[in-house]
């Protein structure tokens, strides 16, 4: 996992990247003695020596330390936390608020579908796909290895069974960024969604936009493409060219991937 930080706006306060979606409902406070019924996070950060106060903003966590104590000590303890979080499949903060009956009778459909005839497929191939919401027609869902060279299958399928869904996104996409939004941002993703990842589906490959921001994109290689020694070639002279080609305004590719992280056909720790 590929957490970044930056310095709070005091010195008491530091900001946490995961690289994921952390509050869908927006910005939430949520103090110590309430942690363990709101948000399984952050009764995680608060286990952590030092900390005093959780933020959890759309994309980061804000937190707030003690005077004495050092985040230097208590980075790799919060990293943790973090990583144990995610790798739990747990929300970050629980959602309270019931869905519609309509919404409701179709996310019993579609966790039907997945669990007696797309969940049994996929793992045969060594990949997952978990339920993670459902909202405005747009299915979100944690994909996993070679669950992404399946996705015009999974796809085909959940639509055929349930007309009402428009879209099916990766859970990482529920995560609004303005990037996206741009028309930089829309063209790339017509790009990939159309051109570059049918092509590398039969490896099992996949590549999301995670973001514009000025003149560069930040992508993430999934399924096959996630550690495959051939990823930054693939990268640099594949899809970087074809990028910079369509958009011109796009100077730099970045690669986001955690290569050294997960389960996949091309890397095993050592």
């Amino acid at each position: 996992m590929f957490i970044q930080t930056k310095a709070g706006d005091t010195s008491a306060e530091m900001v946490f990247f995961p690289g994921e979606a952390v509050s869908q409902s927006g910005p939430v406070r949520v103090s110590r003695e309430e942690a363990a019924e709101r948000s399984p996070l952050a009764e995680r950060l608060y286990a952590v020596d030092g900390i005093e106060g959780v933020e959890l903003q759309p994309d980061s966590i804000v937190l707030t330390k003690i005077e004495a104590a050092d985040w230097d000590q208590c980075r790799t303890e919060i990293f943790s936390a973090i990583v144990a979080h995610y790798q739990s499949g747990k929300e970050a903060v629980v959602t309270t608020e019931p869905a519609g009956e309509f919404d409701a009778e179709i996310i019993t459909q579609i966790k039907d579908l997945l669990a007696t005839r797309i969940v049994p497929a996929v793992t045969q191939s060594g990949g997952d796909v978990e339920f993670h919401s459902y909202k405005d027609g747009n299915l979100y869902l944690k994909l996993q290895g070679s669950a992404f060279g399946m996705l015009n299958g999974i796809t085909n399928m959940l639509k055929h069974y349930v007309p009402e869904i428009q879209a099916i996104l990766d859970h990482r996409e529920a995560l609004p960024r303005p990037g996206l939004q741009t028309n930089e941002g829309k063209a790339i993703r017509e790009l990939l969604q159309d051109k570059i990842n049918p092509s590398i589906a039969a490896h099992g490959g996949h590549i999301t936009l995670v973001d514009v921001q000025d003149s560069k994109a930040y992508v993430r290689l999934e399924g096959g493409c996630q550690g495959c020694g051939m990823a930054d070639v693939t990268l640099k002279q594949g899809v970087a060219t074809e990028i910079k080609s369509l958009i011109p305004s796009i100077e730099e590719v970045l690669d986001v991937t955690d290569h050294a992280g997960g389960t996949n056909p091309y890397y095993q720790p050592g």
